[in-house]
């Protein structure tokens, strides 16, 4: 990865977000050694400019950045960085520099939990559930989402909304792993809902059965 550390004086931006909530924590500056020992310690290191030294985050109130990952914007002079931090960020005790929590969409958590599930089909580790499910093949997968769709079905009509949200809970579960075998994602179902919110999506899918049926 080539940085432009020279267009800023040796420095360049570094803003810090959280991996997994996606939420900006703080912005620093890094020269080429914050950089290279940032990559080499896993540890968020900054340049500050008020010390005129290194500065790794977390080093005196233990609240570290741990690096996931690093990426360049398109001028090479500004980095995006990934990290899952130790506590608050802010030295003021805050989530983040700008006085926000920082809390997770609870629905990134079915990105979060496809992704996991991806692993378990590319790892195929013994003991685990999700494992036997792929094994078992599709047919099965299949049969266990209209399972669990029944189930789901029947705390709605007698049951209470604690069972129902489990019962649920069990149908997405299985529908991600249902996805992943087909080699699809949830966002890929997201689309397809975005997509029928358009206005104009009821009148172009009758346009096209009228058209085919015309054919």
């Amino acid at each position: 990865m080539t940085i432009d550390f020279e267009k800023m004086g040796g420095l360049v931006p570094a803003i810090i977000q959280d991996a997994e909530t996606k939420n900006v924590l703080m912005l620093g500056f890094m020269n080429k050694e914050a950089y290279e020992k940032t990559i080499a310690t896993k540890k968020v290191t900054f340049w500050s400019r008020s010390r005129n030294c290194l500065w790794t985050k977390g080093e005196t109130s233990g609240n570290y950045l741990n690096l996931v990952d690093i990426k360049n914007d398109c001028d090479n002079d500004t980095l995006l960085v990934k990290v899952h931090p130790d506590g608050p960020t802010c030295h003021t005790g805050t989530d983040t520099c700008w006085g926000e929590q920082n809390e997770q969409n609870p629905l990134l958590f079915l990105s979060f939990l496809q992704d996991f599930i991806e692993r378990r089909h590319e790892e195929m580790p013994e003991g685990s559930y999700t494992t036997k499910l792929f094994r078992d093949g599709t047919n099965k997968m299949a049969q266990k989402v209209g399972e669990e769709a029944l189930e789901a079905v029947i705390e709605a009509c007698n049951g209470t909304n604690e069972k129902l949200t489990y019962e649920l809970g069990d149908l997405f579960y299985h529908m991600l792993v249902l996805l992943t075998s087909k080699g699809m994602r949830i966002e890929d179902i997201a689309q397809e809902l975005r997509k029928r919110h358009d206005p104009q999506w009821d009148k172009q899918r009758r346009e096209a059965k009228s058209k085919g049926e015309m054919e």
